[in-house]
């Protein structure tokens, strides 16, 4: 899901912050290369960086200068609401990425979850099979690493993380089939999520956002 109202919010202030040119390429860090063109534009921005002559006409034809060449000077963290080198976001991060709940199931003391058993429950509990996995832009390094916003509340991923799918453990909460799980983005305790997958999988955040940005269902929100 991409916020309307953080990415205006992240490219007024990344114009604000200086810089006339924005970089928007690989579809715009995944956030989508029309959408974000017209928002840093409408900003103040001259011009933005993309990848293909075809992208410069179709972006000439709505208007908007682009070009495959040079350096952009616009601080994309800022842009998309990503942490920076220092640390945390400065502004709202423009992309969410969610699943849903397709089951749940009781699990009991000793038994195991997903591929190789790397999970096995302590006590008792219910976990969740939801949507999202490495070919959604799940790094299979969150297993057992990262947490997931279900209810306004972030609860583990456990075991391996499959190719469309993951197990999270409900830790004594409660979810329904279609229920929203939230990854990383958005307001809730998730909001920060990418730095820390930054961290477990050594990936920077413009590959995390980036990859679920090509392979997910893209959808808006306000």
């Amino acid at each position: 899901m991409i916020s309307r109202s953080a990415l205006a919010a992240g490219a007024s202030a990344a114009i604000r912050a200086g810089g006339t040119t924005a970089d928007l390429r690989r579809d715009a860090w995944g956030h989508g290369l029309l959408a974000v063109a017209h928002a840093v534009t409408a900003a103040g921005a001259a011009e933005v960086l993309v990848d293909s002559p075809g992208e410069v006409e179709a972006l000439r034809l709505e208007g908007i200068r682009a070009t495959t060449t040079g350096e952009p000077d616009t601080d994309p963290a800022l842009l998309y609401g990503l942490p920076s080198a220092a640390g945390a976001s400065a502004t709202p991060p423009v992309m969410r990425l969610v699943g849903r709940v397709m089951s749940t199931k009781r699990l009991r003391a000793g038994e195991a979850v997903s591929y190789g058993y790397t999970f096995r429950a302590a006590t008792d509990t219910v976990v969740a099979l939801v949507t999202g996995g490495y070919a959604q832009g799940i790094v299979r390094a969150l297993g057992n690493h990262a947490d997931v916003e279900v209810d306004g509340a972030l609860r583990p991923i456990i075991g391996r993380v499959a190719m469309d799918v993951c197990v999270i453990d409900l830790q004594g909460g409660a979810a329904d089939v279609g229920d929203p799980v939230t990854y990383f983005g958005g307001t809730g305790p998730a909001s920060d999520a990418i730095g820390h997958w930054a961290a477990v999988t050594g990936m920077t955040p413009a590959e995390l956002v980036a990859v679920p940005g090509a392979h997910a269902v893209r959808g808006w929100e306000a």
